[in-house]
């Protein structure tokens, strides 16, 4: 029996769906725009929202493309994984920039099949056929950040 990993304490628990389809829209964004992932996030059962830092607003035919790639990534049923990493093995494999100062020696690696890969604590579905349809609710632009509002049905 393998001993489990001592995290940092997690502050919140999300809703597995929403908070999983914010890491395939995190993912989208990064390939999509070459952005970093979201600075600022608020998930919630009912909406969500999440900021990103962009030269130009997209256009509409570009927050279409997110949509839908962020609902074909869902569609494809990939599988949701977990697995424990030292932090010195984590740098090349995920973003460490959003760690707190006192994070754990140990990370939790999050994969979404070969998709996204991301250090987090929260709680996810076990495969994105589990989240449903990805909808942008609304979505503006100021000062660089561009806010979008979302949610899955």
């Amino acid at each position: 029996m393998t001993e489990q990993p001592q995290l940092n304490e997690h502050n919140k628990q999300e809703y597995p769906p929403m908070h999983t389809a914010e890491h395939i829209l995190n993912q989208t964004m990064v390939r999509l725009f070459g952005c970093p992932r979201s600075k600022n996030t608020h998930i919630e059962r009912k909406k969500s929202k999440c900021d990103y830092f962009l030269d130009n607003p997209p256009t509409s035919e570009q927050v279409e493309e997110i949509q839908a790639q962020v609902n074909r990534i869902i569609s494809s049923a990939l599988d949701v994984t977990v697995s424990y990493i030292p932090i010195s093995e984590a740098q090349g494999i995920v973003d460490l920039s959003k760690l707190p100062e006192n994070v754990s020696d140990t990370l939790r690696i999050v994969r979404i099949g070969d998709y996204d890969t991301c250090a987090c604590i929260g709680a996810h579905v076990e495969n994105t056929s589990e989240i449903g349809e990805f909808k942008i609710l609304s979505h503006d632009f100021a000062d660089g950040r561009w806010r979008v509002r979302w949610k899955v049905l």
